[in-house]
């Protein structure tokens, strides 16, 4: 019953199409998306003067796009993460970020908007995800995860805490710093049920062989730093800075080696963005856009707040104009919904609110008209 369940809310899913037939002509035909989620950080402290993240300010920014109206979802952290790969908007205990393991209890179907209707952890079999949608129309798909497999008693791949047991990924250990609740795959049971999550959801070290052929690269990649490289501890438990300084160590590494991939210089899009905005001090920032929906289980996804804060985003194509800077609002569903649509899919949860514009010829700036390097 539960597949069958699940089927019949991916079918629901994909009768939602994802754009006209002439908008989805008018996009490129982007192969292999690449999503890097960094923590915590609102805009004016990372793209701002006087930014620690000179990388990421200046070097991507000067690459790609940056969007400077670009929002997080909620507060705290874990429900921004559910958001980018299944539209689901935050409940309490995402918002909490899950310190215990629960099954999501509520209704036993989707409401009229595609969300489920309830509290709780790990989303029912019949709540789709962008992985989900990918596997229907045969393209793959990985969620590399940062130092997912250094814990000599946890699983090498899918890691995740037993079902109504304490997350002890919360904190960060020395020589292990995964958070289970940075990685939104293993929140659903379409996916941590299925034998296809010990080979989608692998540490990063997989990557680099991942990247040597375009064959073997995922259509879909998304990446977790661990909870030092992705800026959310400062300082970190091994004595390192933490912060924007060791984010953008961490996207020294890594990017130049997705942008100079087969991969990526055939038909590749990398997107750098934040999970959400400040949640303490001064900066605390529970903004939003878009005319984003509080969702049926909260009132304020940002809990004092509409959203999640302005974050901004870096993205980088062959069909992107270098150094060109957009003020168009999107959001962490606006996102879901563009990569819906790139890939001709239908759209899941609130990436199919009416009115949500995904992105056009305002970031794929050098389409048609040719390349721009």
């Amino acid at each position: 019953m539960r597949v069958l369940a699940f089927l019949l809310a991916l079918l629901a899913a994909w009768g939602q199409p994802s754009a006209s037939a002439a908008a989805t002509s008018r996009l490129p035909r982007i192969q292999h998306v690449f999503i890097i989620i960094l923590e915590n950080k609102g805009f004016d402290e990372t793209f701002g003067p006087g930014s620690s993240a000179v990388y990421l300010s200046q070097t991507l920014t000067q690459q790609g796009q940056l969007l400077r109206q670009y929002y997080a979802t909620g507060h705290v952290s874990l429900d921004n993460y559910v958001s980018l790969v299944s539209g689901q908007a935050p409940n309490p205990d995402t918002q909490a970020d899950c310190q215990i393991y629960t099954d999501f209890v509520g209704a036993p179907g989707l409401d009229a908007d595609g969300q489920a209707v309830g509290q709780g952890c790990v989303y029912s079999s019949f709540v789709p995800t962008i992985a989900d949608q990918l596997a229907a129309a045969h393209r793959t798909w990985k969620g590399y995860m940062q130092d997912m497999g250094n814990s000599p008693t946890a699983p090498a791949t899918c890691r995740h805490p037993a079902l109504n047991s304490q997350d002890d990924t919360q904190s960060a250990r020395d020589g292990d710093q995964y958070a289970a609740r940075h990685n939104p795959f293993v929140y659903f049971h379409s996916i941590i049920d299925s034998p296809s999550c010990d080979r989608n959801v692998v540490p990063l070290t997989e990557l680099p062989t991942d990247l040597e052929r375009v064959s073997t690269t995922p259509n879909y990649v998304f990446i977790t730093p661990n909870l030092c490289e992705d800026g959310h501890d400062a300082p970190c438990v091994d004595g390192r800075p933490g912060g924007l300084a060791s984010a953008d160590l961490f996207l020294q590494e890594w990017v130049p080696q997705i942008v100079g991939s087969r991969a990526f210089r055939h038909r590749g899009l990398l997107i750098v963005t934040f999970d959400e905005g400040e949640v303490s001090g001064s900066g605390f920032d529970s903004s939003a856009c878009c005319n984003e929906a509080s969702g049926p289980n909260t009132g304020a996804p940002g809990v004092t707040g509409p959203g999640g804060g302005r974050v901004g985003a870096v993205l980088v194509s062959r069909f992107i104009r270098p150094g060109s800077v957009n003020d168009t609002p999107y959001n962490h569903y606006a996102l879901l919904r563009s990569i819906e649509d790139l890939f001709h899919l239908g759209h899941v949860g609130y990436a199919a609110q009416d009115g949500l514009a995904p992105f056009g010829n305002d970031v794929f700036n050098c389409y048609p008209r040719g390349l721009c390097r």
